[in-house]
């Protein structure tokens, strides 16, 4: 099974094969592994990153629940033995939680979580505009339009964000398959995964949000801390989703405590 899912996904792996602990970064929706770049480069020990179904250079598309079947086969076939700490920003986050839905046996080797700018459910219902765009989307081999949807893309940063960050993150929202777009979208509102923290529960774990977050707002986290009372908390003033771009430097530092 590992070999067929990692056969379609683009997975890149860093640092030396024989370090005790290796972080598993896991970006958001329509970002890909490059989200990471700066916080990889920080960490240290093993680093695996890879592109979810549809992003990046990965194929295919699939739901919440497929994409925790993909992390369980990346975990098997690309960190077979040693401690494991899971980082997950967003939609890696609602991954991280369904892999403890899913296959809860698997966190034994799981050494520390970072949920980051994520939530485990009652996210807000597609509007009907972004239904309809979606139909003229989802036959799209590519969003594209990464060019055209980078001011759109600067509401998702805090305040004075780096521009090449925010042209970054909306040239990978234009290289996100319209398939994976559209069901992905469609999968955040069906994403209730609350009762699965408590597989995280004696897991350090570190909860991390932006104050200004539009997307997952600091209410996700804040149900995120409450459910983990032994979680860090940590919030960011004046910052938005993009986290793993945003305060890249204090993100590594976070992770590589857990390592």
């Amino acid at each position: 099974m590992a070999s067929l899912v990692l056969d379609r996904l683009n997975v890149v792996t860093s640092g030396p094969s024989s370090s005790g602990a290796t972080a598993v970064l896991l970006h958001g929706w329509t970002m890909d592994l490059t989200t990471w770049d700066r916080v990889a480069a920080a960490l240290p020990g093993r680093v695996v990153r890879y592109d979810v179904r549809g992003h990046g250079g990965s194929s295919g598309a699939g739901t919440i629940s497929e994409l925790a079947d993909d992390l369980a086969a990346v975990l098997e076939e690309c960190v077979p033995s040693g401690r494991i700490v899971l980082a997950g920003h967003s939609l890696g986050g609602m991954t991280i939680m369904a892999l403890a839905e899913q296959r809860p046996e698997l966190f034994a080797r799981v050494s520390g979580v970072a949920l980051i700018a994520t939530s485990c459910g009652n996210l807000p219902q597609q509007l009907w505009a972004e239904r309809l765009a979606g139909r003229w989307l989802a036959r799209r081999p590519k969003v594209g339009f990464g060019r055209v949807i980078t001011p759109g893309l600067r509401m998702t940063f805090g305040r004075r964000p780096r521009w090449a960050d925010v042209r970054a993150a909306a040239a990978m929202a234009g290289n996100t398959t319209g398939e994976a777009f559209v069901g992905i979208r469609e999968e955040l509102t069906l994403h209730q995964r609350r009762e699965a923290l408590a597989v995280l529960s004696d897991i350090p774990t570190v909860v991390m949000a932006g104050s200004w977050d539009v997307l997952t707002p600091m209410r996700h986290s804040q149900v995120l801390a409450e459910a983990l009372p032994s979680a860090q908390f940590v919030i960011y003033p004046k910052t938005g989703h993009m986290l793993p771009l945003e305060r890249s430097e204090d993100v590594a530092r976070r992770i590589a405590a857990l390592m």
